[in-house]
């Protein structure tokens, strides 16, 4: 079979297949043919999207028993929230302990699944679906390709093997997927292939400009004014990272409770932050718990951000990556600004 179009090759045809088999070696009749998929903390648009499109595929395949979950609080973001497949989200207190297979998406490391880390022990089969450099192979199959721009390209690369059509509804999940960790189509990984796995997924049925209205065009007004006081804060150092220039903020809770905001509303400020022309690095660090940040970092490309980020403890690429980080966010942004001065780069 020939890989399909936005596959980059970076799994072997004997990972894909070990894959496809443990997929269709599920026996029905007991807990054998439950499976159980999961994505990361704070789930973006290629964690949800990768992960309902393949359930939605499992659903395609005939299996009844399958529930998506992620860790932590379960509250999906507002612009993911009409993704198809909705209805097989379940809280984490919900996911099956005893399921056949257990399979991740989008997740680089057994941290980031929190307390559901501990479904993957007893289960037989446990796949990785990932697409991050820094992935630590922790399933007994791992499908990761650092080439890939999103999970999802993984995701219909297996259901492609396993001979599942895309419908309009699988095509819409990874379609969102694809387009917000390709930034729309305009980072550094929109290959030709991200192309035309784009247009496959346009053809099944989609249309993408309601989707692009709904994932990154529509926020609340509170949303907006929080936004405009986290950039008005931020600042600018041109001697970072061996004079390439660092620029940064942060975000705490208080601020989000002033403007009646969820926490999801802050994934995408590191984009007009990022735009900072002075600036290769980007950093934004938003509060999680007193004490407590979560990190998002970017590059233009003279930064390897995910040398740091895994020095920290986190993941990511080479241009977007992520850590937890402690202190004040003055510290947290001296931190990162000291491990660029390390040439950790």
């Amino acid at each position: 079979m020939t890989a399909p179009s936005g596959a980059t090759g970076g799994v072997t045809d004997a990972e894909w297949s070990a894959a496809a088999e443990a997929v269709r070696g599920l026996t029905g009749g007991d807990d054998g043919d439950k499976i159980q998929l999961i994505c990361h903390l704070n789930p973006d648009g290629d964690a949800l999207g990768s992960m309902l499109g393949f359930a939605l595929g499992l659903r395609r395949l005939g299996f009844t028993r399958v529930r998506a979950t992620f860790p932590g609080r379960f509250e999906v973001p507002e612009p993911y929230q009409a993704l198809p497949g909705r209805d097989l989200l379940v809280p984490p207190a919900q996911a099956y302990r005893d399921a056949g297979l257990v399979m991740t998406f989008d997740v680089a490391a057994e941290s980031r699944l929190g307390d559901l880390v501990e479904l993957l022990p007893p289960a037989p089969r446990v796949i990785v679906l990932d697409h991050h450099a820094s992935n630590t192979g922790f399933g007994r199959i791992n499908l990761v390709d650092p080439r890939a721009a999103a999970t999802s390209v993984v995701a219909e690369g297996l259901l492609n093997r396993l001979g599942v059509p895309l419908d309009p509804e699988i095509a819409e999940c990874f379609y969102v997927a694809l387009s917000t960790d390709t930034g729309s189509f305009k980072f550094d990984m929109t290959t030709p292939a991200v192309h035309e796995l784009a247009a496959r997924l346009i053809g099944a049925g989609l249309s993408p400009g309601e989707i692009s209205r709904r994932t990154f065009d529509t926020r609340p007004f509170g949303a907006m004014k929080l936004v405009g006081e986290v950039i008005g804060r931020a600042a600018l150092d041109p001697t970072a990272a061996g004079g390439r220039g660092m620029v940064w903020t942060y975000a705490t809770l208080a601020n989000l409770e002033r403007h009646g905001q969820r926490p999801y509303v802050l994934d995408s400020l590191i984009d007009p932050v990022r735009s900072v022309a002075e600036a290769d690095v980007a950093v934004v660090v938003k509060e999680l718990a007193a004490g407590e940040w979560a990190v998002s970092l970017r590059s233009k490309g003279a930064v390897d951000v995910s040398r740091v980020a895994v020095s920290l403890g986190g993941g990511g690429h080479r241009l977007a990556a992520g850590f937890t980080g402690h202190g004040t966010p003055e510290e947290v942004a001296a931190t990162v600004n000291g491990l660029l001065a390390a040439n950790l780069i």
